[in-house]
């Protein structure tokens, strides 16, 4: 027995692991950072960036600025750990923008696979789902993903059940894996647990994040490291969840694998996202589809 979607990726050697909806989302993909590393491959690390604007290089700071970004963050505790490496960033806009920079990053890179990381599900959902999370970026990522020319596009989510305080429902979100899984496109699923090295290679980057005073440290990457600990229930490791109900639970650290092109396929709205130039038609194109649907129903999970 083996994970899919590590079979796939160990057959890759220059594989660039993409934040696919912005903020601390490249945080979930540092443990597939870790394990390429070992495997000797050549792991690269990018974000869509709500900082950023074209495609630059994010390196360690020299000077504090008044608020840290999570690749500069991020930069930083590379920095700490005597690894000087580079974050690519890029600004959140249209899907033709995105594919830009992703072609620009495949010459430059000379790469030969792309894997986008989802912090949370919401990714998964195909858009007549009655709550859709915070889908723009993610929507968009893919549908750039899905128009570019590599041999190898995957998609990586961890942190299942993450989601539900965006009014995400995670009976649809698990229908959705059944579907992939017919459909031949789902990759499986593997746990992170404690004392592995990929999770504890997370961990110090999350507890490093907490402590910068300049930072709105992840809730999604603190709560996987909560979760492979063996952490459950209402458990808060952001004063910026307070309030809400959360469950965490050893679902959040497992890492689920799909094919890029069969999310896409199932996706009912990536047609009207694929030629967006701008954040802003990305937004207008998901209203106007909501606005001609009927959401399906509310369903609870019960056992």
């Amino acid at each position: 027995m083996h994970s899919a979607l590590l079979h796939q990726l160990g057959r890759c050697e220059r594989i660039l692991l993409v934040g696919a909806g912005g903020g601390y989302d490249i945080y979930c993909g540092l443990p597939l950072f870790h394990w390429l590393k070992a495997q000797g491959k050549r792991p690269f690390l990018a974000s869509l960036s709500f900082n950023g604007g074209g495609l630059e290089e994010v390196r360690a700071p020299q000077q504090r600025p008044q608020r840290l970004s999570a690749e500069e963050c991020l930069a930083l505790w590379f920095q700490e750990q005597d690894q000087e490496i580079p974050i690519y960033r890029f600004g959140a806009g249209g899907a033709l923008e995105i594919l830009a920079h992703y072609q620009e990053m495949a010459r430059r890179l000379e790469l030969d696979a792309l894997v986008l990381i989802d912090g949370g599900t919401d990714s998964l959902l195909r858009g007549d789902e009655p709550g859709l999370g915070s889908p723009g970026e993610d929507v968009a990522s893919l549908a750039a993903a899905h128009q570019l020319e590599l041999p190898v596009r995957l998609l990586a989510c961890l942190g299942f059940g993450l989601d539900a305080h965006h009014h995400v429902c995670h009976a649809y979100v698990l229908q959705a894996a059944a579907e992939l899984t017919a459909s031949g496109d789902f990759l499986g699923a593997f746990s992170l647990l404690a004392g592995m090295p990929e999770l504890e290679f997370l961990a110090s980057a999350v507890d490093h994040a907490a402590r910068q005073p300049e930072t709105r440290p992840s809730i999604i990457a603190g709560s996987v490291v909560a979760a492979a600990r063996g952490q459950f229930g209402d458990v808060h490791v952001s004063q910026r969840t307070q309030g809400s109900k959360l469950l965490i639970n050893p679902l959040m650290a497992m890492y689920w694998g799909f094919q890029v092109d069969g999310l896409a396929r199932r996706c009912l709205y990536l047609d009207q996202i694929k030629s967006t130039r701008s954040r802003g038609e990305v937004t207008q194109a998901i209203q106007r589809f909501r606005s001609s649907i009927t959401p399906k129903p509310w369903v609870d999970l019960a056992f």
